[in-house]
């Protein structure tokens, strides 16, 4: 409904649509929305009482604040992707069981390679693909085998 500004009737017409599309609102707050709400804020500020500086320093620290903490949000991301990935390429060589999600029985191999394509590094056990949050067990073959000779002696 559109409102006119002089007289201040309204109209019922709904406006033609326009063959531009409209870009889909934002479904997070972010630093730009909040520097556009408090802009808004000090341009439509009633002029006989202005904004109090304390609220507006208030609002600034909390913009601080929430930069702050979505940086570190993604840095501890990042350190958990790069944690798994380390995890993963560790476990090349080494003696690993998972459950088979087809049989649901343990399945026991070792473990040749890693792959980093997915969100998720994989672990190639005898040709088969798992996700490196499936694998429930690790045996490290060298560490067990010298372990055993050398109580046999």
């Amino acid at each position: 409904m559109a409102l006119d500004g002089i007289t201040g009737t309204v109209t019922a017409t709904v406006p033609a649509s326009t063959s531009a599309t409209t870009p889909a609102p934002k479904q997070t707050m972010d630093s730009d929305m909040f520097m556009q709400l408090m802009v808004t804020q000090l341009q439509n500020q009633d002029p006989s009482s202005p904004m109090d500086t304390n609220a507006m320093i208030s609002q600034t620290t909390q913009l601080a604040m929430m930069e702050s903490i979505s940086n570190n949000t993604t840095t501890g991301n990042e350190n958990f992707s790069l944690q798994m990935r380390i995890s993963a390429a560790n476990l090349v060589g080494k003696q690993v069981t998972y459950t088979d999600s087809t049989t649901g029985k343990d399945v026991s191999g070792t473990a040749a390679s890693v792959s980093f394509a997915g969100s998720v590094p994989t672990v190639s056990v005898g040709g088969k693909d798992i996700p490196l949050d499936s694998i429930s067990g690790i045996v490290d073959s060298s560490s067990a085998s010298s372990s055993t000779s050398g109580t046999s002696a």
